[in-house]
């Protein structure tokens, strides 16, 4: 297993984008927000952009990160996915020292499922934050099984435990075996807003008349309202905290 930057490595950029579509919807990859920023997540935080190499050179896992200022209260937490890739790059803009990582995003190839890859990625991430002197870790969980409960909070799906005291949800059960702690519900993670014939495009469903609609990966209804040709997606996301 070999870690390398997807900067170092342009060459790997198409195997990387597969492995990273396995594991989302459609819709995930139509939020105005990464459109605006992530070119310049890409410029200044490549360090927390990286990719797991198999004995082969393929692409098997990835994730990256990005290094923003909290200062460690509930009441100082970003919105979400969104607010905290705002936070990084403005804050990197306006000279804003970081005092912690939040991880935005992992995968890993579904050929190669419980091989601990995740975890790998996480803690090598981790490692390159705690090199760089921040002392904290985040993440704004997209919880694997939540799409299952669109109508119940995530305050209360976090609550739910197995009776090994664990979370029911794997992906949180991987962050808690690293350590992590719930700190609560990222209300506004993500906005994703399109026009109905969008959404029938993304979600490969009809939505007939005005309403909110159960659509499949989506952790939250989406409102779809005919007379404004609009159709609107707020997710719901999981903050967790890591030492490091």
């Amino acid at each position: 297993m070999e870690i390398v930057t997807r900067v170092d490595r342009p060459d790997l950029d198409e195997q990387a984008a597969e492995v990273f579509r396995e594991r989302w919807p459609e819709f995930i990859f139509h939020d105005d927000v990464p459109k605006k920023y992530l070119a310049r997540v890409e410029e200044f935080f490549s360090r927390y952009d990286i990719m797991v190499l198999d004995d082969d050179g393929a692409v098997v896992a990835g994730g990256w990160g990005v290094p923003l200022a909290w200062n460690g209260t509930i009441e100082d937490l970003p919105t979400g996915y969104d607010d905290a890739m705002v936070r990084a790059v403005e804050g990197r803009e306006a000279g804003t020292a970081p005092s912690t990582l939040s991880f935005m995003a992992a995968a890993v190839s579904a050929k190669h499922d419980r091989r601990g890859l995740a975890t790998a990625v996480l803690s090598a991430l981790t490692a390159r934050a705690r090199e760089d002197g921040l002392h904290r870790v985040l993440a704004p969980l997209r919880p694997t099984w939540k799409h299952r409960y669109p109508l119940v909070p995530m305050a209360e799906y976090a609550t739910w435990t197995r009776a090994d005291g664990r979370s029911v949800d794997p992906w949180i059960r991987t962050h808690q075996r690293m350590g992590a702690r719930v700190l609560g519900p990222a209300p506004r993670s993500m906005v994703i807003e399109g026009t109905v014939a969008e959404w029938e495009s993304w979600a490969d469903m009809a939505f007939p008349v005005t309403g909110d609609y159960v659509v499949p990966d989506a952790l939250n209804l989406v409102h779809i309202d005919h007379e404004r040709d609009r159709g609107v997606y707020v997710e719901e996301n999981l903050w967790v905290e890591h030492t490091t």
